[in-house]
């Protein structure tokens, strides 16, 4: 089992930068493929991008393509998303998520692990 919580949101203007951090407690970090996620008020969750329990490979969504990257330390059990041009249409709740079967996986039905999330906004 894995507890994560992420920090990092908040009001950024258009074509600002945010990072994102999801901590997570629990055993064997490196086991989990971890994935971003975000919702929009009325809308679905939508996948944005995953990582392998390595750090080797990844995978985004074409909407953050160029603009998000993923990264993990295994050593202190953390994932992070940066996030740069950003764009008011990001603005949603962000979510991490924990998987640990296989990767990848894009469906947020596939992870068993979610953080409660954290509000960014980004005004045009």
């Amino acid at each position: 089992q894995v507890q994560l919580v992420e920090s990092g949101g908040g009001l950024v203007q258009a074509g600002g930068s945010l990072r994102l951090s999801c901590a997570a407690s629990g055993r064997s970090f490196s086991s989990y493929a971890m994935g971003w996620f975000r919702q929009a008020p009325g809308k679905e969750r939508e996948f944005m991008t995953t990582i392998s329990g390595s750090g080797a490979s990844t995978i985004y969504a074409d909407s953050v393509k160029g603009r998000f990257t993923i990264s993990r330390d295994n050593a202190k059990n953390t994932v992070y998303l940066q996030m740069n041009s950003l764009k008011s249409e990001d603005t949603a709740v962000y979510y991490c998520a924990a998987r640990g079967i296989s990767w990848p996986a894009r469906s947020p039905a596939e992870y068993a692990y979610w953080g409660q999330g954290t509000q960014v906004t980004v005004s045009s």
